[in-house]
């Protein structure tokens, strides 16, 4: 089978190609400066370069693929360029999708979020929650705007055959998030304190790549499956790595209000300041006492995803950066 992806270069998008090309596939990438992409040229993936902001420059990449993954995405929580979100995460995936129906592609997997229920406030959601209310980042509102406002319309007015899914909070060799970031803060001793009462559902790299496959195999067009891991706040998380690293965790934790507090101040002082995107009003506000949560029993039904528990995954990662980082164990 021959697949076109978009992010290719990104964390889950380079994880899926090289998968893909172990198991035998073609795969043809999007990518913005061919230069900067050589290691998967020495994969054997075709490199393709434009963007999709620029969806004439994905066209001669995309016709006559078997599927279209659509995986690049903006994912800078504290973003100082909310303008670049809205281009690529809404703009981007209206140019994808319509370019994959004008050319008939067979099939295409859409990488939405969790994000887009932003806080469930303690509510473990499945995929026929709707939210209501204010997202509480940019990217949570520009991947639900291209999840409702234009991946959705476009399965039930134009037929294109598209699954979505939507990962929780991705973890793994390669990632440069902010939680990434944290992670290695937390390793090299300098993360100041933790937050109280935030909660993600957790998966590693590996698991999410599975599921994209398994949704381009298995899953049924118009149908979104959430790709999410155990349910653990990050308070046990780090309590987990504690066991792996040897490492301990911030001895302090702050509660949801205080970081509530701190989101109001740097609000007023980024106007002024460059504050770091990790101690940015938006990060704040997405970690204060936040639940990005949701079931996987829709995945696991249908596609056949099982996601590995954290302390297992943390094992297969941790140890590696903590190398990588030139910490002794």
């Amino acid at each position: 089978m021959r697949y076109f992806i978009t992010g290719a270069t990104g964390f889950i998008g380079g994880h899926l190609a090289r998968k893909l090309i172990e198991d035998g596939h073609e795969v043809t990438a999007l990518v913005r400066d061919v230069e900067k992409a050589h290691d998967m040229e020495d994969l054997g993936v075709e490199l393709i370069e434009g963007n999709i902001t620029d969806k004439g420059s994905m066209e001669k990449g995309m016709k006559g693929a078997d599927g279209v993954f659509h995986v690049a995405g903006r994912y800078n929580i504290g973003d100082t360029n909310p303008s670049a979100a809205e281009a690529v995460n809404v703009q981007g995936t209206m140019n994808v999708l319509e370019l994959m129906d004008e050319l008939n592609i067979p099939k295409g997997v859409y990488t939405s979020t969790v994000a887009v229920n932003s806080d469930t406030k303690g509510e473990l959601v499945d995929e026929d929650h709707r939210f209501k209310g204010k997202h509480i980042s940019q990217y949570d509102k520009t991947k639900w705007k291209a999840h409702y406002q234009i991946a959705m319309p476009m399965i039930q007015n134009r037929g294109i055959p598209l699954v979505i899914v939507q990962p929780g909070v991705v973890y793994g060799p390669g990632d440069s998030s902010s939680m990434g970031r944290m992670f290695d803060s937390y390793m090299v001793g300098k993360l100041p304190a933790l937050p109280g009462g935030a909660e993600f559902c957790w998966s590693h790299v590996d698991d999410i790549v599975k599921g994209h496959i398994l949704a381009m195999e298995e899953g049924k067009p118009g149908e979104s499956y959430f790709l999410t891991g155990p349910r653990h706040s990050v308070v046990e998380a780090m309590g987990i790595t504690e066991g792996i690293t040897g490492k301990k965790p911030p001895r302090f934790t702050l509660s949801p209000g205080l970081i509530k507090a701190m989101a109001v101040l740097t609000s007023v002082l980024e106007r002024f300041l460059p504050i770091p995107e990790f101690y940015r009003s938006e990060t704040l506000r997405a970690t204060a006492g936040t639940t990005y949560i949701a079931s996987n029993e829709k995945a696991k039904r249908e596609l056949g995803y099982e996601p590995m528990g954290l302390k297992e995954g943390f094992s297969s990662y941790l140890p590696g950066r903590m190398k990588e980082l030139g910490i002794k164990e």
